[in-house]
């Protein structure tokens, strides 16, 4: 093949290349990096094959060479914010302090250590949905336009704007905020360094200045210290009193809050330490995304992928861990249980399973956080949605149920846990009730007559030899 170069390009092709080195892309790109490319610009549907099946094209294993890139990124250049990876500005400090060393700024001023990290990484087991497509519309316009996205614990919000940012190479400046965070910690502050005193912008300043995403995760832990960001709010910039400099944010600059409250408190207790926000400082956000949890159908794609991840084909798995979430959560809604699965919990006992090899292990150590009581309920409905999940009996356990059984069935008294309900069809069986030890009781020969039914009420053995009652 004839070395092609840039202008040789059909307009298509250069559209594509072009599209290529905008993303970041090297001369030498992965195929998973083609379909990253397909995927954000619209230009193929799927690698183009001009470039996949081309030998000469191809420079080893799932990599490929395209050298116009390396001419396209020439002619590229981006008035308004500087590349990922290019070193932050230099910032104008007061005149009697000492200009603040290039790699502490990097360090100290920007959230998430070099700048080539604050554009997030692509998860490529990450399924779009929710409120995926309204973000990416957002970030996409380029305009400011704050977000507030509220939610139960583990529904993918975080996560969501995350991916937003990675698919569309968007810096985003994550800030997990605490009761302690404080004006100092969002728009900058003096710091020593090497013995000298200087200016280092926070990620709120940093994010303006650098037209990336601000991302307040967990806003409703904040005090009203956070009041400090109203001016950033409304789009106009922020003065920043200790040095007397005045900073306008760059295009493409806009805000996102999570939080598992609407900024009013927790009223039930779940979510302790959450603050009720002030109601100018909530009014600045244009709109609020209620991201509830996925459908079962989009969480189980979920699962299967974070399965696949880990080497594990079990959909039936997946199918019944979503349809036992999906019960539970229904319950929580209704008031009927306290607690509530979070599609990050599920994720969470595919990785147990993955290791331990075992459902009900996986399960039982994922959610032994919660009280026994709920615990034990949870895990009984996962075996009534899963039947297989306890597995074939063992011989050995057969064999010490069968001993169990034999105990029970030469007792002279066997004492039952029956509830309130049932003491009449109890009664009807051939139980009796002792008013002295306040309790229902058996002999080991109405044991044996229906072992099944009265082992639904724990028996156990008062003594082994037969004797009158």
């Amino acid at each position: 093949m004839t070395q092609a170069t840039y202008s040789t390009l059909s307009k298509r092709q250069r559209r594509f290349v072009d599209a290529c080195a905008a993303s970041g892309c090297s001369s030498l790109i992965s195929r998973q990096e083609l379909v990253s490319v397909c995927e954000d610009s619209g230009v193929y549907t799927s690698p183009p094959t001009w470039v996949t099946q081309d030998p000469a094209r191809k420079h080893s294993r799932g990599i490929y060479s395209i050298p116009e890139i390396d001419e396209a990124d020439s002619s590229l250049s981006s008035p308004v914010a500087p590349p990922v990876g290019s070193p932050p500005q230099a910032v104008p400090t007061a005149p009697s302090l000492p200009e603040i060393d290039l790699a502490a700024a990097t360090v100290l001023g920007m959230t998430g250590g070099d700048r080539a990290s604050l554009v997030p990484d692509r998860v490529q087991t990450y399924v779009p949905w929710g409120h995926f497509k309204s973000i990416e519309k957002i970030l996409r316009a380029k305009i400011f336009y704050p977000v507030f996205v509220t939610g139960l614990s583990g529904n993918g919000k975080t996560m969501m704007v995350e991916q937003v940012c990675a698919k569309l190479k968007r810096e985003c400046y994550r800030v997990n905020l605490t009761k302690q965070t404080d004006e100092d910690d969002l728009l900058g502050g003096f710091r020593l360094i090497d013995g000298n005193t200087v200016w280092c912008d926070g990620p709120v300043t940093s994010a303006m200045k650098n037209g990336g995403i601000l991302l307040l995760d967990e806003i409703d832990l904040a005090s009203h210290n956070i009041m400090c960001l109203q001016p950033v709010l409304e789009g106009k910039g922020v003065f920043l009193k200790k040095i007397g400099q005045w900073v306008r944010p760059a295009e493409g600059f806009t805000v996102f809050a999570t939080a598992n409250t609407k900024g009013k408190g927790s009223d039930d207790g779940r979510f302790i330490g959450t603050n009720v926000l002030n109601e100018a400082f909530l009014d600045r956000f244009p709109v609020t995304l209620e991201q509830e949890y996925a459908a079962r159908a989009v969480e189980k794609k979920i699962l299967v992928k974070a399965m696949g991840s880990l080497e594990l084909d079990d959909e039936d798995f997946a199918d019944h861990l979503v349809r036992w979430a999906e019960i539970i959560r229904k319950s929580f809604a209704e008031g009927a249980v306290d607690e509530i699965i979070s599609t990050r919990r599920l994720v969470d006992i595919t990785k147990a399973y993955s290791i331990f090899d075992d459902k009900m292990t996986a399960i039982t150590m994922a959610i032994s956080r919660f009280d026994d009581d709920t615990k034990e309920g949870f895990l009984s409905l996962y075996t009534k949605v899963d039947a297989d999940a306890l597995g074939a009996e063992t011989d050995e356990e057969a064999s010490i149920e069968a001993e169990a059984s034999a105990d029970l069935a030469s007792a002279a008294r066997i004492d039952l846990q029956v509830p309130y309900d049932q003491k009449d069809n109890a009664k009807s069986r051939g139980a009796k009730w002792d008013n002295e030890g306040r309790r229902w009781y058996i002999t080991g020969s109405t044991y044996s007559s229906d072992t099944e039914y009265w082992d639904t009420y724990s028996p156990t053995a008062v003594t082994t030899v037969e004797a009158p009652f």
